[in-house]
């Protein structure tokens, strides 16, 4: 059996969604609606709800705005566990290589990318993003997208609490995962449609250091097919996309810490010192 854990923002969800699982999964299955209709709850919180609740074997963690389209993916999923002893955690989005630097998983060069989704975007456009799967339907990655996610229940991942909000919850338990041992694929099998892009806003930048920090001893990752790659130069693009917008939340002394790894790469860069003097600037307003 699998279990749907979807963490709701309305009391109950669509009509639409659950006509769409029922009509999809092609197996059996449970349905567990936490609902957050008045934010009572971080995803975090609201997510071990489910899998308290829960009964099944695998765990489904969906976003209440997609739309399932492969016909028989319960199945799919319930093979891929099947056929792979140490797969803790499955999803359809994800990257081969995740920086010890504060970023999300898509922060990283297009071939460490697998990617099947169909995503509506902010401008109305509606893109299908395909990336990789070059030896076949799946692919080992560090860290997923959290939009579609489906987790071994008797591995006990858990989502850590201490974490608050609604962000970073995939890059938290794609971390847990790692930390136990257990791998992390994402098919191609299964094809959803999202129909919102997440918010990139302050408590993003905010969460995003957070989970970067408690699980700063496990990073970096990366699978053992990555080869030859400048691990550094990816760690210093990705700490100077974000300091800049991190300063803006308000921070000071969080920022001056990414600022001293960026000085540790690459010691006396133009850039450090131009953002040295924007944080004396910003701390003597």
């Amino acid at each position: 059996m699998i279990s749907i854990i979807i963490c709701s923002r309305t009391q109950i969800i669509s009509n639409y969604l659950f006509e769409n699982i029922k009509n999809t999964i092609g197996c059996e299955y449970e349905l567990i609606v936490i609902d957050n209709s008045e934010n009572q709850y971080s995803i975090f919180e609201a997510y071990n709800m489910g899998i308290e609740q829960s009964i099944g074997k695998h765990l489904c963690f969906i976003h209440d705005d997609l739309l399932i389209h492969t016909i028989g993916w319960g199945y799919i999923i319930n093979r891929i566990f099947k056929e792979n002893n140490n797969l803790g955690l499955i999803g359809v989005a994800g990257s081969k290589l995740k920086t010890k630097m504060p970023s999300g998983y898509w922060n990283c060069p297009s071939e460490f990318k697998e990617i099947n989704i169909i995503q509506h975007l902010e401008n109305g456009k509606v893109e299908k993003w395909i990336y990789g799967f070059k030896n076949g339907t799946i692919s080992e990655v560090v860290a997923i997208d959290g939009v579609f996610m489906v987790m071994k229940k008797e591995f006990n991942l858990f989502f850590n609490e201490k974490l608050k909000g609604f962000h970073n919850y995939d890059l938290n338990i794609s971390f847990e995962c790692k930390k136990k041992g257990f791998k992390i694929f994402v098919t191609n099998e299964v094809l959803i449609e999202h129909y919102s892009n997440g918010e990139i806003n302050n408590s993003w930048y905010e969460s995003t250091y957070e989970v970067h920090k408690i699980y700063n001893r496990l990073l970096p990752l990366m699978t053992d097919d990555v080869e030859n790659f400048n691990i550094l130069s990816l760690e210093y693009f990705n700490g100077k996309a974000f300091l800049n917008p991190f300063l803006n939340t308000g921070n000071i002394i969080k920022p001056i810490k990414i600022w001293l790894k960026l000085f540790r790469i690459k010691p006396m860069e133009v850039f450090e010192l131009k953002y040295l003097k924007s944080i004396i600037k910003f701390y003597l307003k």
